[in-house]
């Protein structure tokens, strides 16, 4: 078995929207899905391709009520590239007899390659091999060959070869009864043979330009004689190869894509112009484009000893769309992480929380890349002062779905596919965003030390959402204690309570405590600033002593729910009637989505101890047990290994796993209690979009970034403990034997160190070269590692 390809075999016209999100190429700039070259958006196929950032709004009207909505646009398509015979058809698998299909996902390289054997209604035969890639040395081009074998036949193979501009948004089932077209101004062109399509998207005015160079072989001989034409929205090229049985035709294809908002560039068409008219030719671009991958997996290295099945496959699928959706490429974009990278339409592109799970990876690689994603929050710290202000409240309120310019995102309506109908949707009410986004540049500045960064940005952020939340906090008098009303937490199921639907819960226990958290935290990020830094930002914010009073008084009064020796997952969850959940699985079997079974039964899932996905186990997720022992202490609550345990098992007996998310979470809550379970929930995220078709979702709308990064930081962070805090590595091992041995490449303060983990040992290997030796902390000893070092801890010390 090869952990580096990614392979599907036989041709399944149910399963191909799928395969052509886990087949897409990108960049992190740009990102095309695995669709059939030249094919169109039906119910098997949905041709994309997506730059990052590239937003445009549109408005319908839905039930009497306007509903304005922004999207990640689907731009014009480069990749048809087709084959016809005589004057027949276009050949696709759709139309003919499919005698062989294959894909091959080649991680290694970046490289996708789709092998076919086709016979057409009147029994001609061809044999094909499609190669493609999005360049990782070269953001702006991609390559592309097929090479087709003519078997048993004589006549004429038209080759065609195409920009596609007749592309809207419509890859997601349930908004096609919304507006999709986007793209306006749409102009092709025929440049010197090569085929260009400029536009413009209808709002947002981002211009883009998608061009192609097309050159043709025969038998290896070069082939001319393009025709070339346009219609209003295309560009196409045809070219007659006269042909013999055992004849092959060759197409090389150089795409480039340039947009309006690049750096660098005067404007997208002449950049996209100039860039075709510079690139080299498939094989020199593709050899660029293999070094520079081999230089990301080198940083990016995370090796098991014989693991169970399966697992390093899935690790290395998992970290490829990782890096295609955030590469270096990403760091000029402003784009943020998408929640399902650049691979769909689902979210329409937006951003939400996901970077909490994926920035751990990218910080321990590659920190300069971090602290770009990071900007894309610090630059819409505006947008979030004033949604706090028109709510009433001080600080900055970030949105729970995010775009281009930080306004939220989130639906008002959502419509239930089960049975048609729209209901209000209130998941806009997850403040804990921002508590996300506080605890991102935290965790940021604790792994790198980059205390610049605090200076310039990170503070700003995080005392302006500590701000919001000791607004949003109100003193009870009844308990002596302070509360948060209205919120929703990570659950998202519960938007509010039966008596009062929509309105929010209180007292959210993840929201409360991580509220707790960032106050103090806020408190530690003033004090690390330099005295005159600390100074200016005082003075620019308007930063009184009173407040930094409050926020100390708030981490001793805050309110927390309990019942039974289990923390409450809000106030009143336990009074919520339980679900008859055999009951349900038995008839439906599929019962991620509860709340559309339920509301198309007339239900209310709001009614019903359900979650959808971990909510106080995320507290377990963010926290160290120890610093969250100390943060309830402090409040004055129990929190001993009981209150763990009994924790964990509530709420996985209440959780259906609607969000991809979910084990992730729950493997992390369970990886000290019952290792093996946890184990079962690794493996669950791993395979979360590429396991068995009927159990991953909606992975044809797009990859679900989160989940996919978050199951590789199981590895590498919570089996193993790693963490930063106080300017020293820690490693506190619960390594699994069934995963063999970790080998990993960290960065950590500028050094390159190669860590091995096991059942019993941690050895850690500090490249040779300048810089300060670092303090490293495992089974309870501290020790300082040089560069050019290499030392051993072992659980039965040494």
């Amino acid at each position: 078995m090869n952990d580096w390809i990614h392979r599907f075999s036989g041709y399944e016209p149910s399963d191909e929207r799928r395969r052509e999100a886990l087949c897409t190429v990108g960049n992190g700039y740009f990102a095309t899905r695995g669709a059939w070259a030249g094919s169109s958006a039906t119910d098997h196929h949905y041709p994309g391709t997506y730059l990052a950032g590239y937003y445009n709004r549109l408005i319908d009207d839905v039930d009497d009520h306007l509903v304005e909505n922004e999207s990640l646009v689907n731009l014009p398509d480069w990749l048809p590239l087709t084959v016809a015979i005589n004057d027949g058809d276009w050949i696709t698998p759709d139309t003919c007899e499919v005698l062989e299909h294959d894909q091959e996902l080649d991680l290694l390289r970046g490289v996708l390659t789709r092998r076919f054997r086709l016979r057409d209604p009147l029994g001609r035969e061809i044999s094909g091999v499609e190669r493609r890639f999005a360049s990782m040395a070269d953001p702006h081009l991609a390559g592309q060959t097929l090479a087709i074998t003519v078997t048993g036949w004589a006549g004429h193979l038209r080759l065609g070869s195409a920009v596609n501009g007749a592309v809207r948004n419509c890859g997601v089932e349930r908004y096609r009864k919304l507006s999709g077209r986007h793209l306006t101004e749409v102009s092709p062109t025929v440049d010197d043979d090569n085929l260009m399509v400029a536009a413009a998207t209808s709002q947002s005015r981002h211009r883009v330009a998608v061009g192609i160079r097309t050159v043709a072989a025969h038998n290896g001989s070069p082939v001319a004689g393009w025709t070339t034409r346009t219609d209003s929205d295309s560009a196409y090229a045809e070219l007659v190869v006269p042909v013999q049985a055992g004849d092959v035709v060759t197409a090389e294809k150089v795409a480039a894509i340039h947009g309006s908002r690049d750096v660098g560039i005067s404007e997208p068409l002449l950049a996209t112009q100039t860039a075709l008219a510079h690139a080299p030719g498939f094989d020199q671009l593709r050899e660029a484009h293999v070094l520079a991958w081999s230089q990301l997996w080198q940083r990016f290295s995370i090796e098991l000893e014989e693991p169970f099945d399966g697992t390093m496959a899935a690790v290395r699928l998992n970290l490829f769309h990782l890096l295609q959706s955030a590469s270096a490429h990403s760091g000029d974009t402003d784009a943020g992480v998408p929640a399902r990278g650049l691979h769909g339409e689902a979210y329409r592109g937006h951003i939400f929380w996901d970077e909490l799970f994926v920035f751990p990876l990218l910080t321990l690689r590659m920190p300069a890349l971090t602290r770009s994603l990071l900007r894309y929050r610090y630059r819409r710290l505006p947008a979030a002062r004033q949604a706090a202000r028109r709510a009433g409240y001080p600080g900055a309120m970030f949105p729970w779905q995010s775009g281009s310019d930080g306004r939220e995102e989130s639906q008002r309506l959502h419509l239930n596919p089960l049975s048609g109908r729209w209901t209000e949707d209130a998941t806009f009410r997850q403040r804990h965003v921002g508590l996300a986004i506080a605890y991102t540049m935290w965790q940021y500045v604790e792994m790198t030390g980059d205390l610049e960064f605090l200076g310039d940005r990170g503070a700003e952020v995080i005392i302006e959402v500590a701000r919001f939340f000791a607004g949003l906090a109100e003193y009870d008098q009844g308990r002596d204690r302070y509360v948060i009303r209205g919120v929703v937490g990570p659950d998202e199921f519960h938007t509010g309570y039966p008596s009062r639907p929509a309105a929010g819960i209180d007292n959210n226990s993840y929201t409360n405590v991580l509220a707790v958290w960032l106050f103090g935290v806020a408190a530690k990020a003033l004090q690390r600033l330099p005295a005159w830094r600390r100074a200016e930002l005082t003075a620019t914010l308007g930063l009184r002593s009173e407040e930094l009073s409050h926020w100390d008084e708030l981490t001793r009064r805050m309110y927390v729910p309990f019942h039974d020796g289990v923390i409450s997952q809000f106030e009143g969850y336990e009074q919520l009637t339980e679900l008859d959940w055999q009951h349900y699985r038995s008839t439906y079997g599929d019962i991620r989505r509860l709340d559309r079974i339920l509301e198309a039964e007339g239900r209310d899932v709001t009614s019903y101890q359900v979650s959808k996905q971990a909510d106080v186990l995320m507290l377990l997720y963010l926290l160290p047990r120890r610093e969250l022992h100390d943060l309830m202490e402090r409040l004055g609550y129990p929190f001993t290994a009981t209150t763990v345990r009994a924790t964990v098992e509530y709420y996985l007996a209440r959780t259906c796993h609607g969000s991809s998310l979910s084990a992730v979470v729950h493997a992390w809550g369970l990886a000290m209690l019952d290792p093996d379970r946890a184990l079962e929930f690794l493996e669950q995220a791993l395979h979360s979009d590429a396991g068995d078709p009927s159990q991953t979702g909606t992975a044809a709308e797009g990859i679900h970034l989160g989940a996919m990064a978050g199951s590789i930081d199981l590895i590498q962070r919570c089996f193993t403990g790693l963490g930063g805090t106080n300017d020293v590595l820690r490693f506190g091992p619960r390594w699994p034997a069934k995963l063999g041995t970790l080998r990993m490449v960290l960065r950590y303060r500028g050094h390159r160190i190669v860590a091995k983990v096991s059942t019993s040992r941690v050895t850690l290997t500090v490249d040779p070269g300048p810089g300060p030796a670092i303090a490293v902390r495992c089974f309870g000893r501290t020790r300082l590692l040089r560069p050019g070092e290499s030392r051993r801890w072992s659980s039965r010390g040494g």
